[in-house]
């Protein structure tokens, strides 16, 4: 069996659209093609050009393909329903246009949730209410994206409402496979306390699309122990190349051809 691998502009630090200190969003095409890739994702809502007219003419030169766009947003709060929809319209009208077949959807770090982040028993939980919100939110931008031709794949996030266990368990068990896939991000999974390579074999039948990253365990315990939240704690690198941290990838080659 054989696996495509994209890139994704936040192997360029490129974590929100309006951060002066991004590269060029075409620097980040270029570059991806020059370290041999045939794809990468659009990234934050913004950062590439949600014009198929400005973005498909340099993606052709490149010999590129985009592999997913993200929905990266406060599900549960209805308050912000509205312009989540809205948003998910518009960007799966541009992933038709590119052919491209994920969006990737991620409950957002919020205030309640960051100090909090990989630590499951004392992070505070949604009530039922919002639970239900928050699925009925999912359901309806999986519903949007099959009319524009593409699958929503839930991504469990350190220090949003969807990251433990419990609550990824939670989530598949009331969206069906037919309704959305699952993301699992292996850096993601560590922070969470989970095994990456085990719950990639234990969900191998949820599991659409994979993202890769790593963790320095040293860097990880300081920021978990102070809680100073997810973003802080990649401006101290605890999120890190795939060959300085955990050593994910070596488990991970491992299981990739005998047990997904």
């Amino acid at each position: 069996m054989s696996y495509k691998i994209a890139g994704a502009p936040c192997c360029w630090g490129v974590e929100s659209a309006d951060n002066e200190f991004n590269p060029h969003w075409y620097t980040v095409l270029r570059e991806t093609q020059e370290a041999g890739f045939k794809g990468l994702e659009l990234g934050p809502y913004g950062f590439l050009p949600l014009d198929s007219d400005i973005i498909t003419p340099k993606l052709h030169a490149l010999d590129l393909q985009i592999c997913a766009g993200t929905i990266y947003d406060p599900l549960s709060v209805p308050e912000m329903r509205e312009a989540v929809l809205a948003k998910t319209r518009k960007l799966c009208g541009i992933l038709q246009q590119l052919d491209t077949k994920l969006l990737v959807v991620i409950d957002a770090v919020c205030e309640a949730r960051n100090p909090y982040a990989g630590l499951p028993e004392e992070a505070p939980r949604l009530s039922d209410e919002r639970w239900v919100f928050m699925m009925d939110t999912i359901r309806q931008i999986a519903a949007i994206a099959k009319q524009h031709g593409v699958r929503a794949v839930v991504h469990p996030h350190a220090g949003g409402y969807i990251e433990f266990k419990d609550e990824t368990d939670r989530m598949l068990t009331d969206l069906s496979h037919e309704e959305v896939g699952l993301c699992l991000d292996t850096g993601h999974l560590y922070y969470a306390c989970q095994d990456p390579a085990q719950s990639l074999i234990e969900y191998k039948d949820r599991l659409d699309y994979v993202h890769f990253k790593d963790v320095q365990a040293d860097v990880y315990k300081q920021v978990v122990n102070e809680r100073i939240g997810f973003f802080a704690g990649c401006a101290r690198s605890v999120m890190c190349r795939l060959v300085k941290g955990y050593r994910l990838q070596s488990r991970l080659h491992g299981i990739a051809g005998n047990s997904l």
